[in-house]
């Protein structure tokens, strides 16, 4: 064979081999990655908890704890935007927060008394106590508001009470873009204020605000007194302080969902005269504790709050999502007259209620296993000024006592079953002579 022929048969043959050997070739190792058409994919979800990320931002407001527990045991990417921290180191977290605060600022001491009330007084008109209930918020509520119904802009300054660090700034699920934030502010190691619907944050603040409905966790400083932003007609407000145990929880686990709830102070001991004073001025509440009460359970009796057995406690069913609430009850007494009886049903005839018990007797602190099936029948309320006429739940008044209407919405009866376990049924648009007894329907709640 002659040399020119001789090359070109050796230099096809090295065509050929590099031609297959490039056809055999994994796609993955030729750089490119073959796609098929595929069918759009179904929204992110943690697993029965949620689905979209909306909706489980919402949720896992809520109901933190679930969402921890859930997050821990699986590798899902959207417990990092529900659980921005979670799934981040201690170091990386003190890393982030150098960043944004400039400095690695640890929490300082435990105790501390403030000189600055949450807000300007002057224009605040109401201060609201511990203890409601209203709607979905069935057991009493762990926080203040500081309120004003005539005001009409967003012009009333919310303050620091005192120096410590922001380490929370959410924005609240479904608020407009700009508007209405949750604040935690660490005063100590201990001692926390919360702040929710902060309708405006200042300038300063807004560079730190989230986009959309999420949390910006970080290590903020602020002064004593120092301006946060503006409320219009009402801002809650808390003080939470873990040196603290309320005794009236009898089963701290029950509240893992929201674990600063067992640690509510009485707000008042945590301010220095003349703010102390200057908010009892606007307080409703005429009745010691003069901040309110939250935690009412005592042990083998029935007044307390309870919780329908297999919910998780205050966290509720999973599958309730946002109406976590559902499975509460809680048989306490009213937070501006404790001299009332209150039933506060999570899920009476589809619906979140509350009302007052007509004759307000028996007295549930009274009631224990031994009393066996208690009928109770159930009627609406209203609060009486000091001169006899309706409060509008606006006006600045005290003294407020309850008014029970006559007429009888329904009847529930409850028999404890053992010291942390009570049967329950409701009879909606019954009186106590339409019922007898438990039918299959009654449900056992615990704590």
């Amino acid at each position: 064979m002659n040399s020119p022929n001789k090359y070109f048969i050796i230099g096809l043959l090295i065509f050929v081999v590099v031609f297959v050997s490039s056809c055999v070739l994994p796609r993955s190792e030729k750089g490119t990655i073959e796609t098929t058409p595929t069918s759009p994919s179904a929204p992110p979800q943690l697993d029965t908890l949620c689905t979209g990320e909306e909706e489980c931002v919402s949720f896992c407001l809520n109901n933190r704890g679930q969402c921890e527990e859930y997050c821990k045991e699986n590798n899902n990417e959207l417990c990092l935007l529900v659980l921005p921290d979670s799934e981040k180191s201690e170091t990386e977290i003190k890393t982030e927060q150098k960043r944004e605060s400039g400095k690695n600022q640890e929490c300082e001491g435990t105790k501390t008394k403030f000189d600055f009330a949450p807000v300007n007084l002057d224009k605040t008109r109401v201060f609201l106590p511990l203890g409601l209930m209203v709607g979905g918020h069935v057991t009493p509520i762990d926080h203040h508001y500081f309120q004003n119904f005539e005001n009409k802009k967003f012009d009333i300054e919310i303050y620091s009470p005192g120096k410590g660090h922001i380490t929370s700034i959410q924005h609240m699920p479904g608020a407009k873009e700009g508007e209405d934030y949750r604040i935690i502010i660490e005063h100590t190691c201990t001692i926390s204020s919360i702040y929710i619907h902060v309708g405006l944050l200042t300038e300063r603040l807004q560079k730190y605000a989230p986009e959309g409905m999420n949390t910006n966790s970080g290590n903020i400083p602020v002064e004593a007194g120092e301006l946060l932003g503006y409320y219009k007609t009402n801002v809650d407000y808390n003080l939470v302080d873990t040196e603290i145990v309320l005794p009236g929880f009898i089963v701290p686990e029950h509240y893992k969902a929201e674990s600063w709830k067992i640690h509510i102070p009485n707000t008042y001991d945590y301010f220095n005269e003349p703010v102390r004073s200057k908010i009892i001025e606007k307080s409703l509440r005429t009745v010691e504790p003069l901040a309110g009460k939250i935690d009412y359970d005592i042990d083998g009796k029935l007044v307390g709050n309870w919780f329908l057995e297999g919910t998780d406690g205050y966290a509720g069913e999973s599958t309730s999502l946002e109406r976590y609430w559902l499975g509460h009850l809680s048989i306490v007494y009213d937070a501006y007259d404790p001299t009332q009886i209150v039933f506060s049903i999570g899920n009476y005839d589809g619906d979140s209620r509350q009302f007052a018990v007509k004759g307000n007797a028996p007295d549930p602190a009274m009631i224990s296993v031994e009393d066996g099936m208690i009928k109770y029948e159930l009627v609406g309320y209203e609060y009486i000024t000091s001169d006899g006429t309706s409060w509008d739940r606006r006006s600045a008044v005290k003294g407020l006592k309850t008014k029970s209407y006559d007429f009888v919405e329904g009847v529930v009866l409850v028999q404890m079953i053992s010291d942390r376990k009570i049967k329950f049924e409701a009879f909606p648009r019954k009186t106590a002579l339409q019922v007898n007894g438990f039918t299959s329907k009654a449900e056992i709640y615990e704590r």
